[in-house]
C-alpha cells in the first residue's frame, strides 16, 4: 500500500517542498528555486541547516546550498538572479534569529520595491517560550509574541510565522502565490521559530509533488484597446515611456514592431534601459531626472504619454516636471493596477507583450508625421554625439586623473553586446542611465528602485549565476564598495567570474554634487582626515588601498591610472578565467558628466544664514513652479 504521509521535520519539509516548485510561461517550464543561500546560527542551524545538509547528501539537486558572507548581500544575490531571469527563478535565503535576520531587512526592502521575487526564511524565537527570553530576543513588555522578524511585515509582499507545524503548508503556498504573481511579487517572508523547525510531523505526500505555477499573460480588454487606439490616433506628439515591465514580459520585439509601425518614439526609465537598442532611430534614450536632452525635450512637448511597464518614479517623471504640455494625457500598460491608474491614465491592466500586439493591430495604417519622427531621431543623434565626445574628452591627459565619463566609455568599448553592466548607487547610475549605449536586452542592470549602496557586487554575482555565458561588469565607486565588499569571497569560493570596475574618487561624488545643488557645499562627502586646526573633515586624503583589500580576499586586480592603462587592464580582465577580477582606477571627484537637463525634487532649507543655501533655495523655488500634480 502506498504511504499517504511522510514524517519529516518542519525544516526538512520546507526544503523538500521548495525543491519541487516549478514555473511555466509560454510553454517553458523550469525550477523556480535555484538553491538556498544561508548563514547559520542558533536560530536555524539545527533546523534548516540540518535539512539542507541532509538534502545535499541524499538529493544534491533538490535545493543546492550556497554560503554567503553577509545576510543582506545574500538577498541581493537572489534579487540580481531573479531580475536576470525575468522574475521566473530565484533563491531562498535563510539567516539566524536576531542580527542575522535583521540584516536581511534592507534586502527585503530592495526586492519588494523593485518587485523581485525572493523567499526569506529567517529563524525566530521559540514558539514554546520555554526558555524565554533567549539570546538575541527582542523582549517587549507589550507583547511576548513580537520578534525582530515583525519588521519584515511592511517590507514583504507576504509574511507569515509558523507557530505550529500544521501551519506550514498554507504559509508555503501563500508565499509561492505571491512570488509567482508578476503584479504582486516581491519579498516573501516565512519566519520559522527555531524549535518548530526541528519538530517532526506527518505530512501528506501530495505536499511534495512537483507543482507548476503558471505565469500567465493577461490580455487587455478590447474596449480599452480601442479607446487607447483612439487617443493615440488623435495625438500629434505621442511618446512611449518604456519601463522594466517591457523586459520582464519579454516584450522587446513587440515594442520594436509597435514603434516601427506607428512611428512613436520612446524614452527609457532606468529599469527600461535596453527596451530597444540605443541606436534605434526612434529610441531617444533615458528619460527624466537623469535622462537625455533628446528624451526630455520630447517629453516636455508630448501630448500623450504611453507608459509601458513603468511605475512613474520621481526620477522617470523628473519629479513631475518632465511632461509640460497643458493637455497631456496618459495611457498606461501595466500588470499592476497601482501603476496602470497613475496620472489619471487610461488603465490597460494586462501583459505588455499582449497589449502591444493588440495595439499594433488596432492602429493599422496609422503613423506619426515624418517630421516628428525625424525630430526624434535628430535629437537622439545630437545627444549621442555629446556622449561620444565625453568618452574622448582628454580630461585625464590634461589633469592627470580620469573623468568618470572617460572610464565608462572605455568599459563600454571593452564589452561585448551580450555582456551586462551592473550598478546601483552613487553618481554612476545617473551617468549610466543617460550615457550608456545599451545594445541588447538584459545588457543593462542598474538597481534604482532602492538605489542601495553595496548591491553592486552581490547583485553582479547573482546575475552571473543566472547568465554564466555573459561577462558581468560591476561598476562601483569606492563609497558603495566599502559598504559591502564581502561577497567577493563568495565569488572566489564558487569560482564566479565578475569583473569589478572600481572607480576610486575618495568620496561620494553623487551626494557631493547634490549638496552643491541644495546649498550644503559638499559637506560630509569627502574621505578626509579631521583637520587639527579647523576640527572639520577637510584634511588630507585617507590612504585607503581598495585594490589591496580586494587582493587580500583572493581577487585578481589590475590597476590603471591613464586611459591607455585602463584599456589594457579591461582587456586583461576580459581574458581572465576563473574567479572574480577587479580593475582599479582613480577618477576625479568633482568633474561632472554631461547632463540631460532633468530635475529632481530634493527640498532646500527655506531659511539660512549661508549665501550658498539662499541661492539654492531660489533655484529650488524656480523649479517647483514647473511641478504638476498630474491628476
Amino acid at each position: 500500500m502506498t504511504p499517504t504521509t511522510v514524517r519529516l521535520t518542519v525544516a526538512q519539509a520546507v526544503v523538500r517542498f521548495l525543491g519541487h516548485q516549478y514555473v511555466e510561461r509560454d510553454g517553458i517550464r523550469q525550477k523556480f528555486f535555484a538553491g538556498c543561500f544561508g548563514i547559520f546560527g542558533h536560530g536555524n542551524v539545527a533546523g534548516l541547516g540540518q535539512a539542507l545538509l541532509q538534502a545535499e547528501i541524499e538529493e544534491p539537486e533538490l535545493l543546492p546550498y550556497h554560503q554567503g558572507r553577509n545576510e543582506q548581500a545574500m538577498v541581493h544575490i537572489a534579487s540580481g538572479f531573479a531580475r536576470q531571469h525575468d522574475r521566473l527563478r530565484t533563491f531562498a535565503v535563510t539567516a539566524s534569529v536576531g542580527p542575522g535576520a535583521s540584516n536581511m531587512l534592507t534586502g527585503a526592502a530592495l526586492a519588494t520595491i523593485n518587485r523581485l521575487p525572493v523567499l526569506l526564511l529567517p529563524g525566530d524565537i521559540f514558539a514554546t517560550r520555554v526558555s524565554s527570553p533567549v539570546l538575541q530576543e527582542l523582549e517587549l513588555p507589550s507583547g511576548y509574541d513580537v520578534s525582530v522578524n515583525d519588521a519584515f511585515r511592511p517590507l514583504s509582499k507576504f509574511f507569515d510565522r509558523v507557530w505550529r507545524a500544521e501551519q506550514l503548508p498554507a504559509a508555503l503556498l501563500g508565499a509561492m502565490r505571491v512570488l509567482t504573481d508578476p503584479a504582486e511579487t516581491g519579498a516573501a517572508t516565512i519566519a520559522l521559530p527555531q524549535d518548530v523547525q526541528a519538530e517532526a510531523h506527518d505530512w501528506p505526500v501530495e505536499l511534495f509533488a512537483d507543482r507548476t505555477w503558471r505565469v500567465g499573460r493577461p490580455v487587455p480588454e478590447p474596449a480599452l484597446v480601442q479607446e487607447a487606439a483612439e487617443l493615440i490616433r488623435a495625438a500629434k506628439r505621442p511618446l512611449i515611456v518604456a519601463g522594466g515591465g517591457v523586459t520582464y514580459a519579454d516584450a522587446n520585439e513587440a515594442l520594436r514592431v509597435f514603434v516601427e509601425t506607428t512611428g512613436i518614439p520612446i524614452g527609457e526609465s532606468q529599469a527600461g534601459k535596453g527596451s530597444l537598442p540605443f541606436d534605434h532611430p526612434l529610441n531617444a534614450g533615458a528619460i527624466g531626472a537623469t535622462g537625455t536632452t533628446a528624451a526630455n525635450a520630447l517629453a516636455r512637448e508630448a501630448d500623450l504619454i504611453i507608459g509601458i511597464g513603468t511605475r512613474y518614479s520621481d526620477f522617470t517623471t523628473a519629479s513631475r516636471t518632465a511632461f509640460q504640455a497643458p493637455d497631456v494625457r496618459f495611457v498606461n500598460v501595466n500588470v499592476a493596477r497601482i501603476d496602470a491608474v497613475k496620472h489619471a491614465g487610461l488603465p490597460l491592466q494586462a501583459d505588455a507583450r499582449e497589449t502591444l500586439t493588440a495595439l499594433t493591430a488596432a492602429l493599422a495604417g496609422h503613423r506619426t508625421s515624418q517630421h516628428y519622427q525625424d525630430r526624434a531621431t535628430a535629437l537622439a543623434r545630437e545627444w549621442d554625439a555629446v556622449v561620444v565626445a565625453s568618452h574622448h574628452s582628454g580630461y585625464g591627459e590634461r589633469t592627470g586623473v580620469l573623468a568618470q565619463a572617460e572610464v565608462l566609455g572605455a568599459v563600454e568599448a571593452a564589452m561585448e553586446p551580450t555582456d551586462v553592466v551592473v550598478c546601483a548607487a552613487g553618481s554612476l547610475p545617473g551617468d549610466l542611465h543617460g550615457m550608456w549605449r545599451t545594445r541588447e536586452r538584459k545588457g543593462y542592470h542598474v538597481e534604482y528602485g532602492f538605489s542601495c549602496m553595496g548591491y553592486e557586487i552581490p547583485g553582479g554575482i547573482g546575475i552571473r549565476m543566472a547568465a554564466p555565458e555573459r561577462d558581468v561588469f560591476v561598476t562601483v565607486g569606492d563609497g558603495s564598495y566599502l559598504m559591502m565588499p564581502t561577497e567577493l569571497v563568495t565569488a572566489v569560493q564558487e569560482h564566479i567570474k565578475i569583473i569589478v570596475v572600481l572607480l576610486q574618487n575618495h568620496g561620494y561624488a553623487s551626494i557631493g554634487a547634490l549638496t552643491e545643488q541644495v546649498g550644503v557645499s559638499r559637506f560630509g562627502t569627502k574621505y578626509r582626515y579631521r583637520d587639527e586646526t579647523s576640527g572639520r573633515l577637510d584634511g588630507g586624503i585617507l590612504p585607503v588601498d581598495i585594490a589591496a583589500n580586494a587582493e587580500s580576499m583572493g581577487v585578481t586586480v589590475f590597476r590603471a591610472k591613464t586611459l591607455t592603462e585602463l584599456k589594457s587592464a579591461l582587456e586583461s580582465a576580459k581574458a581572465h578565467t576563473g574567479g572574480p577580477v577587479m580593475v582599479h582606477v582613480d577618477t576625479d571627484l568633482i568633474e561632472q558628466s554631461p547632463s540631460g537637463d532633468g530635475w529632481w525634487d530634493v527640498p532646500v532649507a527655506e531659511v539660512s544664514t549661508l549665501d550658498v543655501t539662499q541661492t539654492a533655495r531660489a533655484n529650488y523655488d524656480h523649479h517647483k513652479q514647473a511641478q504638476r500634480p498630474l491628476f
